[in-house]
């Protein structure tokens, strides 16, 4: 929306203003005085020069109402004109300083009247009202002066040419008081406006910086949940394996329990690693709280091995480069899902994991078997996937299978646009993982 089809906003005297104009209606009644007793001396009426003592009543006819000519504009305008008109046919001795109030009313009336048809329709008034006045005046001194020669003289006469001039400086007075009013009215709106804008702005600019801050959390708590769940389920599982085979096996119990020391070792490492994230201040915010990628896949069917999940790991297709944050995310949702099958799918269960490479997406698939699930209840784990998926811009499918286990499917495009982030290395075409 420009700033010519805003709305109008009211303008609305501050105190300041107030004080201001007080001050002015001060000067102007100075001013006035000092005009008047100059102007009598100087004898600008000769000999119709009215009383001096209608003076004062003139100075603070026009200078008393403009001290409230920001509050009631359109009423300060009328007052001070009729109390000029009256000054001049009555031959009070001032003339400059009532032209200078006049000029500040009808400036005041355009400048901070809200009603925009009436202060129009007051400017214009005053203005017709001052020409037909001032043409009535040029009329009836003509004919009272019509049998002097320099009028007779024709149509160049000096007089005719004093009337002239006359005529050309109150166009530009009222031209210039009209002019300079809209001006200020015109430029109190854009400013308005633009403190508006900016004001908006400020808000969003807070909103969106709580939203990041909403966004940075929800990450963080998604991170925390797919590095502490994945390894501490590792850690359960090869924990309670340790406790069975202890007394008949010590050689494979010790095997067990190195399994436990690089799956804690593991885990520190990624939460420090996500910790120096969120302690560097110049992080870009779609940078992944993690350094695995697809490359990683293989060492997660590994130790889901090692926890007694038996699973393949299969890539079809050619690889492509995809950009580090999707390549985080696909890792994350394959390592919850095997999570959630070495917790939920039971003895003699197995998974499959499959990354297919199409020519604009990517799919990762994991697949497992075990019991049927009746009631899908969402949780951490499922809602974080979701929006691993959502926030590489691709879809996710969460579905139990019909003969038991779980299906996940999840596809991620491949944009032009994410170019600028670092690609991630992508792992050979592989067959099932031993």
């Amino acid at each position: 929306m420009s700033l010519s089809s805003a709305p109008l906003v009211p303008r609305i005297p501050t105190p300041r203003d107030l004080r201001l104009d007080g001050i002015l209606a001060g000067v102007v009644f100075v001013g006035a005085m000092l005009s008047a007793g100059l102007s009598s001396i100087a004898e600008v009426y000769g000999d119709e020069q009215g009383p001096l003592w209608a003076a004062p009543i003139y100075a603070l006819a026009i200078s008393a109402p403009l001290a409230v000519r920001r509050r009631w504009p359109a009423i300060v305008a009328v007052v001070v004109a009729v109390a000029y008109f009256a000054a001049v046919t009555l031959r009070i001795p001032e003339i400059y300083v009532g032209n200078i109030a006049m000029f500040i009313g009808l400036y005041t009336a355009g400048a901070w009247m809200n009603d925009r048809m009436r202060a129009m329709i007051v400017r214009i008034a005053i203005i017709v009202g001052m020409f037909i006045w001032l043409i009535v005046t040029m009329f009836r001194d003509a004919l009272t002066n019509a049998d002097e020669m320099d009028i007779a003289a024709g149509l160049f006469s000096p007089y005719i040419a004093f009337m002239l001039i006359n005529v050309l400086t109150n166009v530009l007075y009222f031209g210039g008081a009209y002019y300079f009013g809209e001006r200020s009215w015109a430029s109190a709106q854009q400013r308005a406006v633009l403190e508006q804008r900016t004001a908006d702005l400020e808000r969003e600019r807070e909103l969106t910086a709580a939203q990041a801050v909403a966004l940075d959390r929800v990450r963080i708590a998604r991170e925390l949940h797919d590095v502490v769940a994945h390894h501490v389920s590792v850690m359960g599982v090869q924990a309670g394996a340790a406790r069975m085979v202890l007394d008949q096996d010590p050689e494979e119990t010790r095997r067990i329990l190195r399994g436990v020391e690089d799956s804690a070792r593991t885990a520190i490492g990624e939460l420090r690693h996500l910790l120096e994230t969120l302690r560097t201040p110049d992080t870009e915010t779609d940078e992944a709280g993690s350094t695995v990628s697809l490359d990683d896949i293989p060492d997660l069917i590994a130790a889901s091995e090692q926890a007694g999940l038996p699973t393949s790991y299969t890539v079809v297709g050619d690889p492509t480069p995809i950009p580090s944050l999707t390549a985080v995310n696909l890792y994350r949702i394959a390592q919850e899902s095997l999570t959630n099958a070495r917790r939920h799918a039971g003895p003699h269960a197995s998974a499959d994991v499959r990354v297919r490479f199409g020519g604009d997406d990517v799919e990762l698939e994991i697949v497992s078997t075990g019991r049927r699930v009746t009631v899908l209840r969402p949780g951490l784990g499922l809602v974080g996937m979701r929006e691993r998926a959502l926030a590489s811009g691709g879809t996710i499918e969460l579905t139990p299978r019909e003969h038991g286990g779980f299906r996940v499917r999840a596809t991620v495009p491949l944009r032009d646009g994410t170019a600028a982030n670092a690609l991630a290395p992508t792992p050979p075409p592989t067959g099932p993982a031993s």
